[in-house]
């Protein structure tokens, strides 16, 4: 009679541990940081492009008046969600001027989710020139 309790409370251990491993692993997929309802256009040159999981990555070289030249990363989606909406790792490369649509940071720190993307030859990937 003892194994069957010993069995249930060792498999609900077991479930409670992996409740608590995976837990950080969602929340770090969550895009609550960022602002979809104000998205905005940044114009930069690219330093560094990551097409791969888990995000695509965009460093970009910005220059603004109140805060003057830096790079600064943008997330997008994944490698495989990014090459359906059309983007491809040879699209542009460091040196180019793009011009990205962004969902900012809440937090207004550098930074924001790509939404959409205008290569130097004008080819849009999204929508860059219109609102969202």
């Amino acid at each position: 009679m003892k194994k069957p309790i010993a069995a249930v409370l060792t498999a609900a251990a077991l479930s409670g541990a992996t409740l608590l491993t995976t837990a950080p692993a969602m929340a770090h997929h969550s895009a609550a940081q960022f602002d979809f309802q104000n998205t905005v256009l940044v114009e930069g040159e690219v330093v560094r492009a990551r097409f791969a999981n888990p995000h695509m990555r965009l460093i970009l070289e910005v220059t603004d008046e109140e805060r003057g030249t830096r790079e600064i990363e943008f997330e997008g989606h994944s490698r495989n969600n990014m090459f359906r909406q059309g983007f491809r790792p040879d699209m542009f490369e460091a040196g180019d001027t793009i011009t990205i649509r962004i969902a900012p940071m809440k937090s207004g720190a550098d930074g924001g989710y790509v939404t959409a993307v205008m290569t130097p030859d004008g080819t849009q990937i999204g929508n860059v020139t219109g609102a969202d």
